[in-house]
């Protein structure tokens, strides 16, 4: 394992060290080192590989993104995730913040008429009993986390040079992880969500392993993706736990 490149590797459960330590040798060395020597890149050296706290063994599913926010204070090392976000709803319905951040609008509003709610507009959103639901945005990820869901971006890092160049750097370390992971859990289902996500599926060579395909969350069409709504509907990730069954 080379030194040059400050990586905060500690959070990563043990489960994943080796994996990630040998992914990290596929990525061309000159772009880890300019890595080094920016503070302009999120999510940090500290959050960048986050989505590996969850063991290996419990990895169920791969939900694909494209890269971390825009902004430091939502960028977690979490696909989706919008660390900035707290409260999912308001008197007027979904929150301010929830409601501004137009993926995960479209994520909450898919969840809900999964659960039965077939025009989740703001008003109809308002007059819900959701005392069954979770309240926050940190619960909806835990749920995720819990069902086994690796929440991890095709591009790890996201710089002010276009998101396809990062992409691309980082394809040699998805690669190597996607076919550690397979021959480890050979169940896996991989969910790919957007251009680039997509792009990823040509690199695994296992036409057995399941796949979603699906548009980016921040398309108006994914809220009503009939194959979408079929694969969330059983996980009920809007419910507490006690509200699951």
């Amino acid at each position: 394992m080379t030194d040059y490149y400050p990586l905060n590797l500690e959070k990563i459960h043990p489960t994943w060290k080796a994996c990630v330590q040998e992914a990290l040798k596929q990525v061309d060395s000159e772009y880890l080192k300019q890595l080094t020597r920016s503070n302009q890149w999120l999510p940090g050296p500290d959050k960048i590989f986050n989505a590996f706290t969850l063991p290996l063994d419990q990895v169920n599913y791969v939900l694909l993104g494209e890269s971390p926010y825009p902004r430091k204070a939502s960028a977690n090392g979490y696909a989706f995730w919008d660390e900035a976000v707290t409260d999912l709803w308001s008197p007027s319905g979904l929150s301010k913040p929830i409601n501004r951040a137009t993926s995960m609008r479209n994520i909450i509003k898919m969840l809900l008429i999964t659960e039965g709610v077939s025009n989740p507009t703001q008003e109809i959103i308002a007059q819900l009993d959701k005392k069954k639901f979770i309240q926050s945005n940190p619960e909806l990820f835990n749920n995720l986390i819990n069902h086994g869901f690796l929440l991890l971006n095709a591009s790890l890092v996201l710089q002010e040079t276009p998101v396809q160049k990062d992409a691309r750097a980082w394809q040699p370390f998805i690669k190597y992880v996607l076919e550690f992971l397979i021959q480890k859990r050979p169940q896996i289902h991989l969910i790919l969500f957007g251009k680039i996500a997509n792009q990823i599926d040509a690199l695994v060579d296992h036409a057995e392993i399941k796949r979603l395909y699906a548009e980016h969350p921040y398309n108006l069409s994914f809220i009503t993706n009939p194959e979408v709504l079929s694969f969330f509907k059983p996980l009920k990730l809007l419910r507490t736990i006690a509200n699951q069954r």
